[in-house]
């Protein structure tokens, strides 16, 4: 756990402490304008609810696949043939 917290810490900042050119504040994508910006946030709102909607639909056909094994797993509890015995 702790190779791991080092390793996302040194991926994060490691960046921003090896900046030793002067850019003029550009980035790796270089002179931002409000276009892209709003461009880049619009995709992000379009990009949250998309997320949510696609792990929603996992997690309900995982709930379905859990109630059918808990089904059947009742289903054989309650059948005499599964039961074992004289």
């Amino acid at each position: 756990m702790a190779v791991a917290v080092a390793l996302g810490s040194l991926l994060t900042f490691a960046p921003s402490a090896l900046a030793v050119t002067d850019n003029g504040g550009e980035g790796w994508w270089g002179q931002t304008t409000d276009g892209q910006i709003t461009n880049v946030m619009f995709a992000v709102i379009i990009f949250i609810p998309v997320l949510i909607t696609v792990l929603t639909i996992a997690q309900i056909r995982l709930d379905k696949r859990k109630h059918a094994r808990e089904d059947a797993v009742h289903a054989r509890e309650v059948n005499s043939d599964w039961r074992g015995g004289w």
